[in-house]
């Protein structure tokens, strides 16, 4: 992430006032958490909102319609459902398999169909509470239980796809797929309409529909941090407008930030919702809240996108937020033991931004306004051993881009001083200044566990190109030290950076089987070439070109070519070859980080061989 700097030049101070000081009463407010993500802890978003609007005295209900919606597939009520609905879907297949294209795919969806019987429904039922059980209670920690129990989540999402064919409805939600496509505006009207595929319509009538009617609130606002996440936010938007035209809608998050330049353009797909808020959102959300209902002038909100009788705009005001002014999360509200995990886990942010800021590929800096910023040590302690208390959880997660060094150094000695008894798992740069034996031993008797780390490569000729400014010799030295003092190790990286060339690729996989003793799990893919990645607006630099095409408005990446080294394609290919031939140690059981984390924890070691693939898996006892 290369952060543009200029872009704070507008920043407000922030200066707080509660509703009742600004002589505006408070509001109802619901904050929705929309499908598809998995559910094993809350998305912070929604927390760290309630937080700040509870504390400006609004009354405030969070709706983790995702964990809801997954609670609710796994459970009797919904299968019957399902049921009901299998005489429809056959009928309508007849229809369809009159098309000669059609008949051998609608033939096996019929027999799939015919074979859900009310006999196989009710076990299936019964199987899928028996599922949820063993993933919130410690027999999770039996990872042929487990295993078992992912399968059968798997089992009900394709009895579920059945009824909503030819829509394929998945766990894990990323590979879920509708028939239309997210980088199309148009195609997401159409999905929002489509009731034969969109399975998000059931999910507002069964779950988001009757918590409006009960909370009766003015203001909604949801969550978007992902693309996939558009189909079901949109059909929210839509069907709340139909049925409670008087609640303003805002939407916001990653997703909608990125899209900032396009959402004044898509007219049609802005009549969903009322406004939008970019970047980070405290601010701009409590002061459009106070503003709704009086004459106040939305072109003064920080940003915010709205629309009036002459059309869509964009403030040209802009604030980010003091952190050390930020309260904790929030969490009350949400049904923390429903998560699907054993040992409740929360997020908490330290910092905004990225401390370094400088590798080519990253975009993650749009999200802000401002650079790098952080709460001092002690207000961090404070926050973390307030969440331990409230919520009488030991297991954290800090999502922050990139924990810096000195900062990684301070909240492991506090931590210890602290006595708070945690564990806890960061994402973290290979950095030269942690390179010290003594480092690892504060970090592992205060409680550290996972890290995620951004590997990228294993050539030092592309980590030069990528602005990542490590060597492979500490990244190595970084791995055998965290990994000697009981961190489990996610390394991330990718193929295909401009430039980057077989042989460069071949680096890096010999790089990780060099190390494999010292590397757990991996994440791996190809290069993506974002929207407004240092890559993108560099492009002749890097040998690259790309086509917009005008149609996939909503696009948040480029089809591309490159002048020297992997294309898309190639990258691809080598991506194929890296996972057929890898260390077989990678393959796990499960992949969840969560769940590694909670293993890891659970166990007390990074040793632990059982998590590897074999062939037999056996129904709990």
């Amino acid at each position: 992430m290369r952060i543009d700097y200029t872009k704070g030049q507008n920043v407000q101070p922030h200066t707080f006032r509660s509703s009742r000081q600004s002589g505006v009463s408070g509001k109802r407010v619901m904050l929705v958490f929309p499908p598809d993500w998995y559910p094993s802890k809350p998305y912070l978003s929604l927390p760290t909102l309630t937080a700040f609007l509870r504390r400006a005295g609004h009354r405030v209900a969070q709706k983790d319609v995702n964990l809801e919606m997954y609670d609710w597939f796994f459970s009797e009520n919904c299968l019957q459902l399902v049921f009901e609905k299998i005489p429809k879907q056959l009928e309508r297949l007849k229809t369809v398999s009159r098309d000669p294209g059609y008949s051998h795919e609608v033939l096996k969806l019929q027999q799939s169909l015919n074979e859900c019987t009310d006999p196989y429904i009710t076990m299936l039922a019964r199987k899928a509470e028996t599922a949820k059980t063993i993933v919130r209670s410690q027999e999770f920690y039996n990872v042929d239980k487990l295993e078992w129990a992912m399968s059968v989540f798997r089992e009900v999402m394709q009895v579920i796809s059945l009824v909503y064919a030819p829509a394929r409805i998945c766990i894990p939600p990323m590979e879920t797929d509708l028939g239309y496509k997210l980088f199309i505006s148009s195609d997401i009207l159409d999905a929002v309409e489509d009731k034969q595929v969109n399975v998000y319509r059931d999910v507002y009538n069964h779950i988001l529909k009757p918590a409006i009617e009960e909370e009766k609130p003015d203001v909604i606002g949801i969550s978007i941090v992902l693309s996939q996440q558009l189909f079901s936010s949109m059909t929210f938007c839509s069907m709340i407008k139909e049925d409670f035209p008087g609640i303003h809608i805002t939407i916001g998050g990653n997703t909608v930030t990125r899209l900032r330049d396009v959402l004044p353009e898509s007219s049609n797909l802005f009549s969903l919702f009322d406004t939008v808020i970019m970047h980070e959102g405290e601010t701009a959300f409590l002061q459009l809240i106070n503003a709704i209902g009086t004459d106040r002038d939305f072109s003064t909100i920080p940003n915010l996108i709205y629309k009036n009788c002459n059309g869509i705009y964009t403030s040209t005001v802009t604030t980010a937020e003091d952190m050390a002014r930020l309260p904790p999360p929030d969490f009350d509200g949400l049904p923390l033991d429903k998560y699907f995990v054993p040992d409740k886990i929360l997020s908490y942010l330290a910092t905004r931004g990225c401390y370094w800021g400088k590798c080519e590929f990253c975009d993650h800096g749009e999200g802000y306004t401002a650079g790098y910023r952080t709460k001092n040590i002690d207000q961090i302690i404070e926050d973390i051993n307030y969440l331990k208390n409230r919520y009488q959880v030991t297991h954290f997660h800090f999502p922050d881009e990139s924990y810096p060094p000195a900062l990684f150094k301070k909240l492991t000695k506090k931590l210890i001083e602290a006595d708070l008894h945690i564990v806890w798992s960061t994402h973290l740069r290979f950095e030269e200044s942690l390179l010290d034996n003594g480092v690892w031993e504060t970090a592992e008797e205060a409680g550290c566990k996972f890290l995620h780390m951004g590997f990228e490569t294993g050539s030092e000729r592309v980590l030069r190109l990528m602005g990542k400014a490590t060597k492979t010799e500490q990244i190595q030295q970084s791995l055998e030290l965290s990994s000697m003092h009981g961190v489990w190790n996610h390394v991330m990286g990718f193929f295909g950076f401009p430039g980057e060339t077989y042989e460069d690729a071949r680096s890096s996989m010999q790089f990780l089987e060099n190390n494999k003793e010292h590397v757990h799990s991996i994440g791996f893919g190809t290069f993506d070439l974002t929207k407004y990645s240092p890559v993108i607006k560099s492009a002749e630099k890097f040998g690259v070109t790309y086509n917009k095409n005008p149609e996939w408005d909503l696009a948040l990446d480029y089809y591309f070519t490159v002048k020297n080294g992997l294309g898309i394609e190639e990258a691809e290919r080598v991506l194929g070859e890296f996972e057929h031939n890898h260390y077989k140690g990678w393959d796990l059981k499960i992949y969840i980080r969560e769940y590694l984390f909670l293993y890891v924890s659970h166990f007390g070691t990074n040793k632990l061989t059982f998590l590897q693939l074999r062939s037999n898996m056996m129904p709990p006892q």
